[in-house]
């Protein structure tokens, strides 16, 4: 339930997907809070889809919001969002904090693919992603962050993905932009002048027999294979369209 705090909005929404037993997948969970408003829509195959809609003006800064999926063994997920989330400072001046909960058992299959995180200016948000899978799960993740709205400097943006297979850490890499984070983070050997960055982890028990290799992926991404059956694809660009369409190429070769 969304709890009106005086520094911001608290909101947790969950998401649990299981199978039909039809060969499909239901949402016994399905629950919207404060501004993170979920909604079924057309999936495809075995997946059911949720899409999240922003219902009002969020994260602001003191905003404390959350969202919970659980995919149970043998169920297929995708988990999207209707545009992109746009990080505004609030009346507090303390950061907002945006946490991501995903889980996936013994064969089940996520697909997390919401659109890009805008840090305007004067925000502050504290972001984190923290995954489990399964050892014989299946993983697509995209993350994509936009620094600044057109035209204006950006806000201060910390983000960290935490991923455990089997019990056994994956990967675990923070990031900071802007004011207050360590010097040279816009410095050619981070971002280059670039605004976008993004990253495409795809997680396949196969890769285990034939995992792909190092590759450039263009003058500004590289697919890297880490230390499990997985790649980590990451990219900076000028811009967010840019970065979608290497994002989007790594997705159909690899997703």
């Amino acid at each position: 339930m969304t709890a009106l705090a005086p520094e911001g909005v608290a909101a947790t929404a969950r998401i649990t997907a299981v199978p039909d037993g039809l060969g499909g997948t239901r949402l016994p969970v399905l629950e919207s809070d404060g501004p993170l408003a979920l909604r079924r829509t057309r999936g495809a195959g075995a997946y059911a889809r949720v899409t999240v809609v922003g219902a009002m003006s969020a994260p602001l800064g003191g905003d404390r919001l959350a969202i919970e999926a659980g995919v149970r063994e043998g169920a297929a997920l995708t988990v999207d969002s209707a545009a992109a989330t746009v990080a505004l400072p609030g009346r507090s001046g303390g950061p907002a904090r945006y946490d991501v909960r995903l889980t996936a058992g013994a064969g089940a299959c996520l697909r997390w693919l919401p659109e890009a995180l805008i840090s305007a200016r004067g925000s502050d948000l504290r972001m984190t992603t923290r995954v489990e899978l399964a050892a014989r799960a299946r993983l697509v993740l995209r993350e994509e962050q936009i620094l600044g709205r057109y035209g204006e400097e950006t806000g201060t943006l910390v983000t960290r993905l935490t991923v455990h297979r089997a019990g056994r850490p994956l990967l675990d890499q923070e990031l900071a932009y802007g004011p207050g984070a360590p010097g040279g983070w816009d410095g050619a050997a981070v971002l280059g002048g670039n605004r976008a960055i993004g990253q495409l982890l795809v997680v396949r028990p196969e890769f285990e027999r034939n995992p792909p290799e190092t590759a450039l992926l263009g003058d500004n991404a590289v697919l890297t294979p880490l230390a499990g059956p997985a790649v980590l694809v990451t990219a900076v660009a000028a811009d967010a369209l840019r970065l979608r369409r290497v994002l989007d190429g790594a997705l159909q070769t690899f997703g």
